[in-house]
């Protein structure tokens, strides 16, 4: 089918009579100037009011956006600092767990040194006791590796306990402090004996006691004490702690002592295990 096309105008003609019709509304504008004045101040004061109002209320619909904008900037630029500062915090507790591992490995090493004629195995503590002290706990090596019941178990700078239990792959420890333990100990400057008692209630003060300790002993503040040869589950000579204060017991024969243990009760990680028992030692 085919358009019947005789009837459009030519575009040169429309163009031609659109500039007429400009020249002649400009014509009719100076010839009618003072009839349209009153027109274009109305024209002004209606719509330049208008005017402003929308270029406020543009500018104030512009600020909002550009607000949002910046706030949606922030967020992403906040949540890329989160993601930075968890980075940098596991970043910082490997490197501090990583710094106490290596202490206590140098700790270790060190305790080692001090006893060299025992065979040792290091050891983890994977669970404890409820409270705040270790008395008694756990630790992740056993029978596979020698340890067995009786074996004593040091840390820090001298004695924590002994094991009461093993299994393949684990021990349990009982430490000094426990209400149960009892040993056998001597002063490093006088043989003479005494008992270290395990009483939690005193380590809530930070000491261990020391009962029994003959009022003539020439011992003062500071002494070393240590495990005696009459233990018969203690290894001799195995640093227990320092006497902090002496008393004169009501039966005015003995003395008792708050003695600083060697070992800090309230954070045990790693130990070491002696794997010779106290009797298989006096049997050679």
């Amino acid at each position: 089918m085919r358009f019947n096309n005789k009837n459009k105008i030519p575009s040169k003609y429309i163009l031609l009579a659109l500039t007429i019709l400009c020249l002649l509304l400009i014509g009719v504008s100076y010839a009618f100037e003072d009839i349209l004045t009153p027109l274009r101040y109305i024209t002004g004061v209606t719509i330049t009011p208008m005017q402003r109002g929308v270029n406020v209320v543009g500018e104030w619909v512009g600020d909002k956006l550009d607000l949002l904008a910046d706030i949606q900037t922030l967020q992403a630029e906040n949540e890329e600092l989160r993601k930075q500062l968890e980075e940098y915090q596991t970043e910082n507790r490997i490197q501090i767990s990583d710094t106490n591992e290596l202490d206590d490995l140098r700790e270790l090493y060190e305790l080692d040194s001090r006893y060299p004629n025992y065979e040792k195995v290091a050891a983890n503590v994977i669970s404890k006791d409820a409270g705040n002290w270790f008395d008694t706990f756990i630790i992740d090596k056993g029978t596979n590796v020698g340890i067995q019941e009786g074996c004593n178990v040091i840390a820090g700078n001298g004695l924590v306990g002994i094991v009461v239990e093993a299994g393949p792959n684990y021990a349990k420890v009982r430490s000094i402090i426990d209400d149960n333990s009892n040993v056998s100990a001597m002063f490093l400057t006088d043989p003479t004996l005494c008992n270290v008692l395990g009483d939690e209630k005193y380590m809530d003060e930070g000491y261990i006691r020391a009962e029994y300790i003959d009022k003539d002993a020439e011992v003062s503040e500071g002494d070393e004490l240590i495990t005696s040869n009459v233990s018969d589950k203690f290894l001799p000579g195995i640093t227990i702690g320092y006497v902090s204060n002496l008393t004169l017991d009501s039966n005015n024969l003995t003395m008792s002592a708050d003695v600083t243990p060697a070992v800090d009760f309230d954070h045990i990680q790693t130990v070491l295990v002696i794997l010779e028992l106290k009797q298989n030692v006096e049997e050679e």
